[in-house]
């Protein structure tokens, strides 16, 4: 600048305002614009009359704007001088402008907003830039350059006359301002950079900008590049199949040609839907056009194997004997009468009706129990293929529905890959573990499966690689659980649940009588004379080396006992004749140390300790509670690894005995002088539930009275705070366990009286089996105390306590200290 307008910057200038469409100015630059607005026209003219050529250039932010008010610009301008400004014939002007300065504005008073033709006069005072201190600005210009260069050689933007000259700059601001219009971004990342004072700063932004142009630069080189290259690939692939095809024809080699006839001839052949048949057919006409080498070329031919594969219309005949079901189930499981009653009635509406229509059946129990092997002797009486798939720890939807084609090495689901295993489209599937599926990222296969499971929807069923609606009515669906609960409730809601309880420890025996003793003689090549084993023996190794509900383990044990007679007899001269006898006192050299304790009752009546009844995935077992008082301030701890609902239940009986206190003879504030501690043996082990509540109860209030607990008694049942008995689950197995241990008595909630009839008769009759609906009466039959002292509302003169009441000469609680 020379003098005169440097010293007209030091002070404020009153200046016309032209706005910039997507265009920024910058200081020390020349830029040619091309103006239209009537307004900015007016604004030149007068710039160049009265202003000596002085004008503020300032961008605003939003280009579509016609007539931007001041709010819609930039807080920072361009003070510029207009070097030419030619009229052109359509009225506009084509005008050359070298930036100044940097300013900010006001407006005036007086000045005019935008309008037609008028425009805004502002008070421009300039805006010092910041010298940077920063050591590294040296190398950052030098950087700056050679990015500068490689910009020059790859986009051919900058002149070697431009680049030329900005290599000559050595100061970063002047560097900045001057590379700034040659930049290829956005006006906004340039109004950016025109505020930012720090000159450093400024050239390190400019830096940046320029680096990620570089970037999209080499990417677009290396596109071009593979483009390129890949169509000069197509090109010689093509043409390489042309010659390959006239040398084949000259010689007569057409086996493409031949292989694709042959498979148009089999889809025409094909037992399939017209409209699966016509698809197909679409897509292998598409082969025709395709080099046989390209990737695509493989995708194809997969996908019309796949299609030629799969049993569309094949079915199996289908005979269905009852007499001979039913011969097939008892001769394969014993017991279960309630499941396979169920079964052969679906098997008999099967039969009469014609079809599969109805609810799919689901097979719930512990492991072990024959749930898997029920449905295979299920296909076996029904003569259908038998297919068992197995859900545990499917977590992509894609496991049900497939991959589409676009995937590198995309198959179908396993629905479809099990029926072409098949061979025939109505197979029995046995859907195993589909409690144990789980969801994550890549979707939900319990939701695939409603569409499989669903009689109203599986004629349609569409897999995501074949993606051709698939006719899945003719498959007979089975599905196992080892919990109902953690069955998805869409999935629960389309099966009828047929619920295969563990077995009881006579059904055990007789299972590995008449069924595992044989099968494992007949595997370890022994005759059922070589080993002799009462019923006494096996016994005892279902309660020491096994805990289950199932018979799994038991069979493994059986198994150890073969393999040691094999070793025994193998080399004796008469292998045949040769007899291995084992009695229970044999079997820890045969099987180890005991893995289990025979569980057993205490033998004496104790004070706050409370025999329950649990169930668990091996069958009902005893579970003790202990509680214990001592003097504290009011505290109830639970201890033994219990869950959530357990430990609310011995909050819940606590709050009852409270509840019950003058009954009881107790204080009402007892509670505040003692800590009460509940543990449940057994630590290691996890128990929940709320079937524990009157057992807390019980054992709570005998330790708070000082009364012990019948050792011959057992109990189960939820409590209610009001003091009600509410049903549970289990009692099968609940009831066995209370027979093994020898116990007596055994307190049952009302509402389960209409569950004994599910309990084999042998343990009922053994057990002295109570009804309570009220723990009231749960305390009057377990503690070893008569009634009326129990709930007489004074201490007795034996159990006198410190947490009982005072004792008054007449019985009379009118005189008390509560």
């Amino acid at each position: 600048m020379e003098r005169a307008e440097i010293l007209m910057a030091e002070s404020p200038l009153e200046l016309p305002v032209l706005p910039l469409r997507e265009v920024v100015m910058f200081p020390r630059t020349f830029m040619t614009f091309h103006v239209g607005r009537p307004a900015s026209v007016s604004a030149i003219s007068s710039a160049v009359s009265e202003y000596g050529r002085l004008i503020f250039l300032i961008a605003q932010k939003d280009s579509a704007l016609e007539r931007p008010a001041l709010d819609d610009l930039y807080s920072i301008g361009v003070v510029s001088r207009i070097q030419t400004a030619e009229r052109q014939s359509d009225g506009t002007y084509r005008m050359l402008c070298e930036g100044l300065y940097r300013a900010e504005f006001q407006p005036l008073d007086s000045a005019p907003p935008f309008g037609d033709r008028a425009f805004p006069r502002l008070i421009t005072k300039r805006v010092y830039e910041i010298q940077s201190q920063d050591p590294e600005l040296p190398a950052v210009i030098e950087a700056f350059h050679e990015a500068l260069s490689d910009v020059s050689r790859q986009a051919k933007r900058i002149t070697p006359e431009q680049l030329s000259a900005l290599a000559l700059i050595e100061e970063p601001g002047l560097l900045a301002d001057a590379s700034a219009p040659l930049l290829k971004t956005d006006y906004r990342h340039k109004q950016d950079l025109l505020e930012l004072l720090d000159d450093g700063q400024r050239l390190r932004l400019a830096y940046n900008i320029l680096g990620g142009e570089l970037v999209s630069a080499s990417l677009e080189k290396d596109i071009r590049s593979k483009v390129r290259a890949q169509m000069e690939q197509n090109q010689k692939e093509y043409y390489l199949s042309e010659q390959l095809k006239a040398i084949n024809h000259e010689l007569g080699h057409d086996d493409i040609q031949v292989e694709h006839a042959e498979l148009e001839e089999k889809l025409k052949r094909k037992n399939m839907p017209e409209e699966s048949r016509a698809h197909a057919l679409r897509e292998l006409h598409k082969l025709d056009q395709m080099a046989p080498g390209s990737s695509e070329y493989i995708v194809v031919r997969n996908y019309i194997d796949w299609i030629l594969d799969l049993p569309w219309n094949e079915l199996k005949n289908i005979d269905i004997d009852l007499a001979k079901a039913g011969k097939l189930l008892d001769e394969g499981h014993y017991g279960l009468e309630k499941p396979k009653q169920r079964i052969l009635e679906y098997l008999a509406v099967q039969k009469l009706s014609g079809g599969l229509r109805g609810p799919i059946l689901c097979l719930v129990g512990p492991p072990g129990v024959g749930k898997t092997s029920l449905a295979r002797s299920i296909a076996e009486a029904t003569g259908r293929e038998f297919v068992r798939i197995s859900l545990g720890g499917v977590r992509d939807e894609a496991e049900i529905r497939g991959h589409r084609r676009t995937y590198i090495g995309a198959l179908p689901g396993k629905i479809l890959m099990a029926l072409k295993r098949a061979k025939y489209n109505n197979p029995l599937f046995c859907l195993d573990e589909i409690d144990k599926m789980t969801v994550d990222f890549r979707g939900d296969p319990a939701s695939a499966l409603l569409e499989v499971l669903d009689p109203e929807q599986n004629s349609t069923f569409n897999d995501h690689y074949i993606d051709l609606d698939y006719d899945l009515s003719q498959v007979f669906f089975i599905t196992t659980a080892n919990s109902a609960q953690n069955i998805p409730a869409p999935l629960y809601d389309r099966m009828e649940i047929l619920e295969l309880p563990s077995y009881l420890e006579g059904e055990k025996l007789r299972i590995a009588r008449e069924f595992l003793l044989p099968r494992q003689w007949k595997q370890h090549g022994l005759l059922p004379g070589n080993m002799e084993i009462s019923d006494d023996t096996l016994l005892e190794i279902i309660r020491s080396w096994t805990h289950e509900s199932g018979v799994r383990n038991l069979e493994r044990q059986i198994a150890a006992l073969c393999r040691k007679t094999a070793i025994r007899i193998v080399d004796q001269p008469d292998s045949v004749h040769a007899v291995t006898r084992i009695e229970s006192g044999d079997l820890e050299e045969y099987l180890g140390v005991r893995k289990y304790h025979n569980e057993e009752r205490e033998t004496r009546s104790l004070t706050g300790v409370a025999a329950g009844l649990a169930y668990t995935g091996a069958g009902g077992c005893l579970l003790y509670i202990e509680s214990t008082v001592m003097p504290g301030n009011g505290k109830l701890q639970v201890t033994g690894k219990l869950g959530d609902v357990m430990k609310e239940s011995a909050h819940a009986a606590l709050s009852y005995i409270r509840s019950r206190s003058s009954r009881l003879g107790l204080r009402q504030d007892f509670y505040k002088d003692v800590d009460i501690h509940v543990h449940v043996p057994e630590g290691s082990v996890p128990k929940d539930g709320p079937s524990a509540g009157i057992t807390l109860a019980t054992s709570l209030a005998s330790a708070l009275l000082g009364i012990p607990v019948k050792s011959d008694i057992c109990m189960t049942g939820e409590l209610t705070l009001r003091g009600r008995v509410l049903p549970i689950g289990g009692l099968r197995e609940k009831l066995l366990a209370a027979q093994r241990t020898s116990m007596k008595t055994v307190l049952l909630p009302e509402d389960n009286r209409k569950d004994l009839a599910d309990v084999p008769e042998e343990i009922i009759s053994s057990l002295d089996i109570r009804f309570v609906s009220e723990a009231d009466c749960v305390l009057a039959l377990a503690l070893a105390a008569p009634e009326k002292e129990i709930f007489s509302g004074e201490p007795s003169e034996a159990l006198l306590h410190s947490l009982r009441m005072p004792r008054t000469l007449g019985g009379d609680l009118s005189g008390a200290v509560l």
